[in-house]
């Protein structure tokens, strides 16, 4: 029998892809399932990228490169960040990895010990909280409550700073609500932070896909909090690159030389043609992007409405990334059992709020990553499942 580490059974897990696997099963015995469950884009990656990348494998890029990542695409990115936070930060500051998730990961296992207190959004992305307990600290939920428009109240956040808080985790715009911290939240933050001295990791990867004249506000933005801020960006989200594996953190440099060093022995580096083609991404046109963030919003719009309009359910619009978290207690079930009901009974998958913390209850997730004519067809069917 294969012993396992105690450590292993503090490791989550996210649901997404769980439900996934249950949709194509369904599928697999000829069931027809409209996907709003998974959180990717179902747009194509732009063709500049995809030839980028096409160029950069004819051009031998096919080897290891450095394990911070290509010289080019962090000089790329720090400029980017520069320009897009107004921030100073130069190459030395990037560590690009393979996706998002390893920043996250790797800035947790370098900064908290046993014990040491990580404050994070709940409802909020469940690899939060999975890897906060992996390594043995304790996670400290911060709820986010529909009447603030799924941002969290200063005065909860200042309950919950004791002297073990190293490290506070902000995700806007948001995935599962899809709200947005304002700038007077921020600049409030960044006093508490510097205040009671700890590290803010900013998960800005829907930082483009905003609407209605919001603006992205990065954290790192407020005196003296660039020496105290990892921001974590990718090219999933933006770009519809999400099988590409291509992410990024920007951070302080002594901490990027750390992570650099968790990358060596975790995954040694990123794929280099796709770091060529997050080369292109970045600095090429940007038309493709403005197209899916204004189709999103469009679709986002006909969900809302949508929603609304069927009994025991209410839904806020979200500010940004393409997420809608409607509040289902209307309808006398709780968010586990209704979200089987809709995928078993009316072939829509989607996500139990449960699977974004436990003040997820009584909500739903649904991705609005789809087609408008799929979206209206689902909606037809949530409302005649919930009328049986």
């Amino acid at each position: 029998m294969i012993h396992l580490a105690k450590r292993m059974n503090r490791l989550g897990t996210e649901t997404a892809f769980e439900v996934l696997a249950k949709a194509r099963a369904l599928e697999a015995k000829g069931k027809n399932i409209i996907h709003l469950e998974i959180g990717e884009p179902d747009f194509d990656t732009p063709s500049n990228i995809k030839n980028a990348a096409k160029k950069a494998l004819d051009d031998g890029f096919t080897h290891y490169g450095p394990a911070a990542g290509l010289p080019s695409l962090r000089e790329t990115i720090a400029k980017h960040v520069a320009d897009t936070r107004k921030i100073g930060v130069g190459p030395q500051h990037v560590v690009v990895t393979p996706g998002g998730k390893p920043i996250m990961f790797f800035l947790i296992l370098a900064c908290i010990d046993e014990g040491d207190e990580v404050i994070y959004p709940n409802p909020g992305f469940p690899i939060y909280e999975s890897v906060i307990e992996f390594v043995g600290g304790t996670a400290v939920p911060l709820q986010l409550k529909e009447e603030h428009q799924f941002r969290f109240a200063i005065d909860d956040l200042k309950r919950l700073i004791t002297k073990k808080t190293r490290l506070l985790i902000l995700n806007s715009p948001q995935n599962p609500t899809g709200g947005i911290l304002t700038e007077e939240d921020l600049r409030a933050i960044a006093q508490l932070a510097k205040e009671h001295d700890f590290l803010v990791l900013s998960d800005e990867i829907y930082s483009e896909t905003i609407y209605d004249g919001h603006r992205h506000f990065s954290i790192s933005t407020v005196p003296g909090m660039l020496e105290r801020t990892v921001i974590l960006d990718g090219f999933s989200k933006t770009f519809a690159m999400t099988g590409w594996r291509l992410g990024y953190g920007v951070m302080p440099e002594e901490l990027a030389k750390l992570v650099t060093k968790l990358q060596i022995n975790a995954t040694s580096c990123t794929a280099s043609f796709s770091q060529i083609a997050g080369i292109e991404a970045i600095s090429g046109p940007q038309d493709e992007v403005a197209k899916m963030v204004k189709e999103f919003q469009r679709r986002r719009d006909v969900i809302v409405d949508g929603l609304n309009s069927i009994p025991g359910i209410r839904c806020q619009k979200p500010a940004g990334a393409f997420y809608v978290f409607p509040n289902i207690t209307g309808t006398g079930r709780d968010a586990r059992e209704l979200a089987d009901y809709l995928l078993n009974e009316a072939g829509v998958a989607c996500l139990s709020g449960t699977a974004f913390g436990k003040f997820g209850e009584g909500y739903l997730r649904f991705s609005y990553a789809n087609s408008v004519s799929n979206i209206e067809t689902a909606l037809g069917r949530i409302a005649k499942a919930l009328k049986k």
